[in-house]
């Protein structure tokens, strides 16, 4: 177990770009690794039965793209895991900009790293290991929804604040 309170930093956090910050912290302080100069973007990319997108990362881009609709489920259904939901995600796909692309074996980091830096029982823990029985309900209401026409990208601002340089 690491010895900074990542928990009560996430509940602390206050969006997504501060969530995303505690993420590279974590993958920091566990694994020594760590990449700047990211992009998120937000769309809504729908469900379909039996497959779940919460996000993607264009390999070899600098973009991760998380789906709006899930986002959107959770916020609803379970706003108390709404920041547990957003840290899973974005440790996933954050693993695979630094070279995880394997998807097996980033689930198995992703358990690894979310169980070391919270434990076993927090929320992050138990979603990165099984997603379905903690969010059976967002798999439902995602699936067979596709939006109407395509969906822009909306990026978020000032995300990878980290990469942000400043010239005086």
């Amino acid at each position: 177990m690491i010895k900074i309170n990542f928990a009560e930093k996430l509940d602390q956090a206050e969006d997504i770009t501060e969530i995303f910050s505690i993420v590279k912290d974590v993958v920091r302080k566990i694994t020594g690794r760590e990449r700047s100069g990211l992009m998120l973007g937000l769309a809504e990319l729908g469900g379909q039965p039996g497959f779940f997108v919460g996000a993607f990362y264009p390999v070899g881009s600098n973009m991760i793209i998380m789906n709006k609709t899930p986002m959107r489920a959770v916020g609803a259904l379970k706003p108390n895991l709404f920041k547990s939901y957003c840290f899973h995600i974005l440790l996933h796909e954050y693993l695979h900009t630094l070279g995880i692309l394997n998807e097996r074996e980033n689930r198995i980091a992703t358990v690894v790293i979310a169980e070391r830096a919270f434990g076993p029982y927090h929320p992050v823990a138990l979603i990165s290991k099984d997603f379905n029985r903690v969010f059976p309900e967002v798999m439902l209401s995602t699936m067979n929804w596709r939006p109407v026409q395509e969906s822009p990208i909306e990026i978020v601002e000032g995300f990878d604040k980290d990469s942000t340089s400043y010239i005086g």
